[in-house]
């Protein structure tokens, strides 16, 4: 986690200090502020930085943050603490931004009260949200979401259905099962699988990466156009892709390079050597490797960005555009 630090006094700025120290030793990374004003400095961590710690009134940090709350699903972490260190109080991003964990961890450290306010957490209840960071699951739906924790926080039971095995003891209000028929009503979906019902709430797990081969000066839509032709064939849900890969010499291709970004796809790019020494059955071309030095590359680049997963989509060539699709192995737990 990268961390931004905002402190006004000098107290507050020895507690920074010291902050700073502890959570780097906790390999956590300190923001590097610009030298701008409070608004430009705010502007650029709510950007980049996963954590913002405000080391003094909590109404210095409201009026600060103000104008860049968004989502809550992509709203890094805002904490205040006050400056003797007493109180360490997460006003966003408890859950899927971790500020919740970071406050307590930092309570800890400075024998402070974290003051959790998230009703979940108060009264002890599965939070689908935290649970799905965890996890490494993307959220179908915050308002469905919303549904699910008032249904558990009134005490119902819910189902929840998932492709992949789950290990543990399901929580409280939680009845699971591996697979099987298809369920009706509120309930948890995981799955990379696209939905056709807005009732139960799907998680779908970050697990599918593209390789992507392309001529040179692509345009950006091109790409788009394989891209979601290829996650149409499988009926995968496009929040499933955890990102790209390709081989280095595209690495500087404005037409990939925005369509990861217009996608938040991060893209990761391999030399010939990496990309050849793949191991598995790949479709190879003579005048790819001709050109590249290796005889496929998008096949490659999906498994070797996968950490070696299994091959899902196949070499698929459109329009100057090639394009292939891992799935990295992925363990879910309660």
């Amino acid at each position: 986690m990268e961390i931004a630090f905002f402190s006004f006094t000098d107290c507050g700025s020895l507690l920074k200090n010291r902050l700073s120290a502890y959570l780097t030793l906790s390999g956590h990374k300190i923001f590097a502020l610009p030298e701008l004003s409070l608004k430009e400095q705010a502007a650029a961590a709510f950007k980049d930085a996963d954590a913002l710690v405000f080391i003094g009134a909590a109404g210095i940090a409201v009026r600060t943050i103000a104008p860049f709350v968004h989502s809550k699903i992509s709203d890094p972490a805002v904490i205040v603490i006050d400056e003797l260190g007493t109180w360490i109080i997460p006003l966003l991003g408890g859950h899927i931004g971790g500020g919740n964990e970071l406050a307590r961890a930092v309570a800890i450290f400075l024998e402070a009260e974290a003051v959790i306010t998230t009703a979940t957490d108060i009264h002890k209840v599965f939070a689908v949200d935290l649970w799905a960071s965890k996890q490494n699951l993307a959220i179908s739906s915050m308002e469905t979401a919303k549904k699910v924790s008032a249904a558990l926080l009134k005490g119902e039971e819910l189902w929840m259905q998932s492709d992949y095995p789950i290990s543990g003891t399901p929580p409280k209000g939680i009845a699971y099962q591996s697979g099987g028929a298809n369920m009706s009503g509120l309930g948890i979906i995981v799955s990379i699988q696209r939905g056709t019902d807005d009732a139960p709430l799907r998680l779908i797990p970050r697990r599918v990466y593209v390789g992507i081969g392309c001529r040179k000066d692509i345009e950006g839509a091109a790409i788009a156009e394989i891209f979601d032709a290829a996650l149409e064939s499988l009926n995968l849900d496009g929040r499933c892709v955890a990102g790209a890969g390709s081989i280095d010499l595209k690495k500087t291709e404005a037409g990939l390079l925005g369509f990861c970004e217009s996608r938040s796809i991060p893209c990761v790019f391999f030399d010939a050597a990496s990309l050849q020494s793949v191991k598995g059955s790949f479709s190879g071309s003579d005048f790819v490797k001709k050109t590249t030095g290796v005889d496929n590359v998008c096949e490659r680049a999906a498994v070797l960005a996968s950490g070696n997963g299994e091959l899902l989509i196949k070499k698929t060539t459109r329009n100057g555009v090639s394009i292939a699709a891992a799935a990295a192995d992925m363990d879910l737990c309660f």
